[in-house]
């Protein structure tokens, strides 16, 4: 692979990361407004489709390209630039943790989602309001991390 393939896979994978952001941070929000919408309402149908269409069209695709290409990115800069060690350098491992964080997040949306649909409203409306900004939170860490490539001590 040339660098200039590793760029595109690099922008691509940017990309991925951005509307599966998008997507992790206004899904908790539709939950605030839905936790409000009674239950089998035109309000509650229509969170139901919205929910549905962001989850399944925007936010799944988005994650399995952003861990595809995230994964192709790792073989391709150990190969060529690190050496497999890079893994485990404090930059490397804040991500990767960051990345675990939001895999078990959007895990945690799909389920809450079902919730929904199935006329349940396991969390509350302040919940997801003082959830709904958590991704972002771990997206500064790990954006963070891996720019300034930082190291402990």
């Amino acid at each position: 692979m040339h660098a200039n393939t590793h760029d595109v896979l690099m922008g691509f994978h940017i990309v991925a990361v951005m509307a599966w952001m998008a997507g992790q941070l206004y899904l908790p929000r539709l939950y605030v407004y839905h936790s409000k919408a009674a239950v089998g309402s035109e309000m509650d149908e229509t969170f139901k489709v919205m929910e549905l269409k962001l989850l399944r069209i925007i936010m799944n695709p988005a994650m399995i390209v952003a861990w595809l290409l995230g994964l192709s990115l790792i073989w391709w800069d150990a190969k060529n630039l690190y050496g497999w060690g890079f893994l485990l350098t404090p930059w490397m491992l804040t991500k990767l943790a960051g990345v675990v964080f939001m895999s078990g997040w959007h895990g945690f949306l799909s389920s809450a989602r079902r919730g929904f649909a199935a006329g349940r409203r396991d969390r509350s409306e302040r919940f997801w309001r003082m959830t709904n900004e958590l991704p972002f939170l771990v997206l500064i860490v790990m954006v963070l991390a891996v720019t300034a490539k930082f190291t402990f001590g």
